[in-house]
């Protein structure tokens, strides 16, 4: 049952510098109802939120609590007013089990054995229990899943006495098993009356789990309107002020030759971890081929060794119809491989270099860039302001640092650049993870024409939705091996949300820890 305000937030104003985030922002939420704060990056939901629990101060406007006017300068501030957020980056310490990491900071010494941490521990379980709420008790964080941890962030929250609670792109490392758990989580702390804010990117779980939403674009609040009173186009247009394609790009799978073929993969991670054990896998020429999975099941491994970072024990990779022998990363970009890396800044750009330096990072040895090893200046800087503008890519200028473009810009200028290497396969690891709507949409653009044009993708990707939105077929990835495959008939949320889980259709088992509370 919905009852009065909780929260409300009149004419907040946030400025950094000469840049305002929040111009003006009223925000209201009501006890007993989940709220979903849209938002494209940089729209300003963040920033309200972080001054809601605590982390910035607003430089004009008023916080009231229940009705009462709330001085809100610091997270203590905000856990008395019963606020808790649970942010994306979970901040939990690794070798400490659940309940030591939730009595954390209390004044009472902790230590394994003792009757108060016993007391906590019970204390702990029950809240657990009574949310749905599941994990190790007894585990040190390390050895938890992503779910479970961020299941101990939010039994935290509440053994702390949160009634108000955020949570920031709450499902972005879940499983779709994991989020329908979670969701369910949400609808018994509403039933109790507590207020649950959600930050998230995900169209159809806002509308699947929320009463009202709130829209922000450019640093204000564009609309507030009950759930059942919208759609996901007309969400996505008020976010990004314009018409957004949100439809499924399946298609036949294609009965081009086999361009990739993998056969037996067997590679070995860091402290000699098996990350992918007998793995088989095969791309046609012009086809998407989705790869699901939970991080951690191999993805990473799998696009290393493709890309030439990593080499393999055993086992066979063909591409092109050549036979790969070693890792070597200039071989693989001169086999007509491209690789769209998960870590942009890390892996894929120089962010002290400017957008034309890394424009030229693959290509600066072709005969059309350099001659006898002196670069061509000139020339090098129309092609780089040509390929700016196609890809619509917005800098200030050529030499401006990487570092300084937002990140939707920052994977339009990667993009670029691979695609102007014309690969006959891409590699794209989650291209689209921390970008917003509309720059995600241009992203999958990029995908699908290039498909279209006769190359191949491999998508590496944990966003469910869009692995099925762009791929022609779905592999499922589990434990270092493709553990299912999908084509356009059978792909299904549920299906391959199973596999990813690890449940196996044949024999109905999962695989799945013990000990749980």
């Amino acid at each position: 049952m919905i009852h009065g305000y909780s929260v409300e937030m009149r004419q907040i104003v946030k400025r950094f510098g000469t840049t305002i985030a929040n111009d003006r922002v009223d925000f209201s939420a009501k006890a007993g109802e989940i709220h979903a704060l849209l938002g494209e990056n940089g729209a300003g939901k963040s920033t309200i939120m972080s001054m809601l629990s605590g982390v910035y101060r607003a430089d004009e406007g008023e916080i009231y609590i229940r009705g009462k006017r709330a001085r809100i300068r610091s997270p203590k501030d905000a856990a008395a007013f019963g606020i808790g957020m649970v942010f994306q980056s979970f901040r939990l310490v690794q070798s400490l089990t659940a309940p030591e990491n939730i009595v954390l900071g209390e004044s009472t010494p902790i230590w394994r054995g003792s009757k108060w941490i016993k007391e906590k521990r019970q204390e702990i379980v029950s809240i657990a229990e009574r949310f749905g709420l599941t994990f190790p008790v007894d585990r040190p964080v390390w050895q938890l899943s992503v779910g479970e941890q961020q299941r101990i962030e939010i039994v935290k929250t509440l053994y702390r006495g949160a009634d108000i609670i955020i949570l920031d792109e709450p499902t972005s490392v879940l499983t779709p098993g994991e989020t329908e758990q979670l969701f369910l989580t949400l609808e018994r702390m509403k039933r109790e009356g507590k207020t649950v804010i959600m930050t998230t990117h995900k169209m159809n779980e806002v509308m699947t789990v929320s009463d009202r939403i709130s829209v922000m674009r450019k640093g204000r609040m564009i609309a507030t309107t009950e759930t059942a009173a919208t759609n996901e186009r007309e969400l996505a247009q008020l976010m990004v002020g314009r018409e957004v394609s949100l439809n499924r790009q399946f298609r036949n799978p294609s009965q081009g030759k086999p361009l990739l073929i993998v056969d037996g993969l067997e590679v070995y991670a860091e402290h000699g971890r098996k990350a992918l054990d007998n793995l088989s896998l095969c791309v046609n020429e012009g086809e998407i081929v989705g790869v699901a999975g939970v991080a951690g099941n191999g993805q990473k491994e799998l696009a290393e060794v493709l890309t030439g970072l990593r080499t393999w024990k055993s086992g066979t990779v063909r591409f092109n119809g050549k036979t790969l022998t070693s890792a070597s990363v200039r071989g693989s970009i001169e086999s007509g491989i491209s690789h769209v890396p998960e870590n942009r800044m890390k892996s894929g750009l120089a962010g002290g270099l400017g957008v034309a330096d890394n424009l030229l990072m693959k290509s600066y040895r072709d005969k059309d860039r350099s001659v006898f090893g002196f670069l061509r200046t000139g020339k090098n800087r129309a092609w780089s302001q040509s390929l700016v503008e196609q890809f619509d890519v917005k800098t200030p200028n050529l030499d401006t640092p990487v570092r300084q473009l937002s990140g939707g810009n920052q994977q339009k200028l990667l993009f670029a650049r691979e695609i102007a290497q014309k690969p006959k396969l891409m590699v794209a690891v989650h291209p689209t993870q921390g970008l917003d709507v509309g720059a995600a949409e241009s992203v999958r653009r990029m995908l699908t024409e290039l498909r279209n044009s006769g190359s191949s993708v491999l998508l590496i990707s944990e966003d469910l939705d869009e692995v099925l939105q762009l791929s022609d077929r779905v592999v499922v990835i589990y434990n270092g091996k493709i553990f299912g495959e999908s084509g356009p008939d059978q792909a299904n949320r549920q299906r391959i949300g199973m596999l990813m889980a690890g449940v196996c259709e044949l024999r109905g088992t999962h695989h799945e820890p013990a000990n749980f509370v």
